[in-house]
């Protein structure tokens, strides 16, 4: 579905103040092929029981760093089975160990950082993208994360022409522990993105 500025603005402007549920379901009747993505970070169990309560069988599309902590696999593995996700899942083409000889960590300063995210999350996304050809793609963007998030909003345009959903945007973190305990969800806040180290710096999907 192709939406000119125009037609965003006016969208954003309706949205601002509608239930997730609403934008879900609006955005689902306009797509062929939608995605869901995750990474299982904190406060993701929202979006993904929100999208799946309205469509159960849509791609979630995980990319795996290899890297995440054993909360984050735990909390994984009980959300996959408790809301039935379909997941495609995705990992970078050389293991973790292999990477930890030859390139480790590298500091968000090195100039290897930029090798390692490409390694970790860029590749294996635009594989699952290119796999997928969604024309809609969920994603658990909110404001306030970074200052690139600051400038979408719940629609926004990927940088591929693909439109973003982000149903929560203007949700703070007082509003989804309410609707994580309406809905008896659990959440997993154990978590670590070694492309990001810090909370307000961008991963580089979302660029």
């Amino acid at each position: 579905m192709i939406l000119n500025k125009e037609s965003l603005q006016e969208l954003n402007a309706r949205f601002k103040g509608a239930e997730p549920q609403e934008i879900i379901s609006w955005a689902i009747n306009q797509a062929e092929k939608p995605v869901l993505t995750t990474n299982f970070r904190p406060y993701e169990v929202a979006i993904l029981h929100a999208v799946t309560e309205v469509k159960g069988d849509i791609p979630v599309i995980w990319c795996d760093t290899g890297y995440n902590t054993p909360n984050t696999y735990k909390h994984a593995e009980e959300l996959q089975r408790r809301l039935d996700l379909n997941i495609k899942l995705y990992v970078p083409a050389q293991t973790s160990a292999h990477r930890d000889v030859v390139l480790g960590i590298p500091g968000v300063e090195d100039p290897r950082h930029a090798l390692f995210t490409e390694q970790v999350k860029l590749e294996p996304f635009r594989r699952a993208m290119k796999e997928h050809q969604p024309d809609l793609w969920f994603t658990n963007l909110r404001k306030g994360q970074t200052s690139l998030r600051d400038t979408l909003d719940v629609l926004s345009v990927s940088k591929d022409g693909v439109l973003k959903v982000s149903p929560f945007y203007h949700w703070s973190d007082a509003e989804l522990d309410a609707y994580l305990a309406k809905n008896e969800l659990p959440n997993e806040h154990k978590y670590f993105d070694p492309t990001k180290v810090l909370e307000n710096r961008e991963c580089g999907l979302h660029t």
